[in-house]
């Protein structure tokens, strides 16, 4: 049932749009580091977790990747595919898995309105969030917060 739901990104996109806009309003109740984001993590690692095979990275980027988590890509990438997809599509690491960023580019063709959000360069993760919240992450705009090196739009200087 999650593989068929998965692999509708398009409705997914809407749940995520219905689940922001029901939060939003609550953003003043939802902060870091309470017990209402333990509790926040608990079902989002339920949730995601079965849906995604989410892993916790706290930057959720869901919705920029085709409802598909780029944190299971074995080399961790946030920004891919790395080059070593196979000419059948599957992981170079994991030749039985298929490539996650295929996958993502894929499942974004699918999504009205974030579809053409995978072609923005995702920053390098802030491994101090993993484990926390991303819904409250991002109400509180942490997950935003970039590397040193990066300037606020997450682009690398040139």
């Amino acid at each position: 049932m999650f593989r068929r739901l998965q692999d509708s990104p398009h409705i997914l996109e809407n749940i995520y749009q219905a689940a922001y806009r029901v939060l939003l309003p609550l953003r003043p109740w939802l902060k870091p580091d309470g017990w209402v984001e333990r509790a926040f993590v608990q079902l989002e690692r339920l949730g995601k977790g079965a849906l995604f095979d989410c892993r916790m990275c706290g930057q959720c980027v869901l919705h920029y990747t085709g409802m598909t988590c780029p944190m299971t890509c074995p080399k961790n990438l946030r920004n891919g595919p790395c080059g070593g997809v196979r000419l059948d599509g599957n992981c170079e690491i994991y030749p039985e898995m298929p490539c996650v960023w295929v996958q993502a580019w894929q499942r974004s063709q699918h999504m009205p309105v974030y579809g053409g959000e995978i072609l923005h360069i995702q920053a390098p993760l802030n491994y101090s969030l993993k484990d926390t919240s991303a819904w409250i992450n991002d109400f509180h705009l942490q997950q935003k917060m970039t590397p040193a090196g990066w300037d606020e739009s997450g682009q690398v200087p040139v």
